[in-house]
């Protein structure tokens, strides 16, 4: 294993791998800049057989171990008592409905984090201040609306947890190396513009055995130690089974490490909490690793990001 970045190394990275500039002052959208129109036509001729594979989890009210705060579903209207009642109430109403509400940020919800999510001394992705993230107004700069057409790239999963022949433990980061050996497993190479799906197992643990608290009982992740190799490669966006940063913390005077080196220094839009079991399967099933990815977040204006259903097809 190569050696582990300190603390001041990861505080080096703030500034040696920045993006800021990149595209220009104005630029909000930082790595989706690497998906062209050109990388669009790419993905769509790795549709094969029609497959869709959803990646994402399904949203429950129900209260677990890791749960930060509970979804909220309240019916407005509904069925019951509809097939008995009298001729007049059944015509007074003939459909259901319900409220929804949700923070979607945390450990279990699939979401898209946008740049505008985390701030690094009082700034944003390419110099903003995070005072244009307010109480009332939301995120004015760099929200998930920018997603309002769509994100389509080729998307690669590199399943590291297959690369190791198990889950990935607790406070266990996905290195550098691992990326570099799970490209050759997967005989492919990861290239700008690409939507990287990490596999750690962490789901399928989750499936298996039962939730945890990812703060009590920690959580693997990509290292902090990866941001080099996605700045190296130009990928678009970072997708994984965590939330994307491993806990315990490493380095508890940045926090989580890689979304502010990600969001902040590279403005690499960040996949939180996927569900890549299913797409582990129909890869090996297949022996291809790479795929047309559709993300379409809410057309949320002024939020930090989105609950997302991310679809891959083969």
């Amino acid at each position: 294993m190569g050696q582990m970045p300190t603390e001041s190394d990861v505080i080096k990275m703030i500034d040696s791998l920045s993006n800021w500039g990149r595209w220009g002052a104005e630029d909000q959208l930082g790595t989706i800049n690497f998906i062209t129109p050109d990388r669009r036509r790419r993905a769509a001729r790795l549709v094969a057989d029609g497959m869709p594979v959803s990646c994402a989890r399904p949203i429950s009210t129900e209260i677990a171990a890791d749960t930060t705060f509970q979804p909220l579903r309240f019916m407005v209207d509904s069925g019951e008592g509809r097939d008995t009642a009298s001729p007049e109430r059944v015509l007074q109403r003939r459909g259901a409905s319900e409220f929804i509400g949700m923070v979607f940020h945390g450990y279990t919800i699939t979401h898209v984090d946008t740049p505008a999510h985390y701030f690094w001394n009082g700034r944003i992705y390419n110099g903003r201040s995070c005072n244009l993230i307010t109480s009332r107004e939301g995120a004015q700069v760099e929200s998930v609306d920018l997603l309002r057409d769509g994100v389509v790239s080729r998307g690669v999963l590199l399943d590291i947890a297959a690369l190791r022949g198990r889950w990935l433990s607790a406070g266990e980061g996905v290195m550098p190396e691992d990326l570099e050996a799970a490209e050759k497993a997967a005989g492919l190479r990861v290239e700008e513009g690409d939507i990287l799906l990490l596999r750690t197992g962490y789901y399928g643990r989750r499936l298996k055995e039962g939730p945890r608290s990812p703060m009590k009982d920690g959580s693997p992740a990509a290292h902090v130690a990866c941001a080099p190799w996605f700045r190296e490669r130009d990928i678009a966006m970072l997708g994984t089974d965590t939330h994307n940063d491993v806990t315990p913390v490493p380095y508890p005077g940045i926090g989580n490490a890689l979304h502010v080196v990600a969001l902040v220094t590279l403005g690499l839009w960040l996949i939180d909490n996927m569900n890549l079991e299913e797409l582990a399967q129909a890869c090996a099933a297949r022996r291809r690793w790479e795929f047309m990815l559709t993300i379409a977040p809410l057309r949320l204006q002024n939020t930090t990001g989105s609950p997302v259903n991310p679809i891959a097809l083969f």
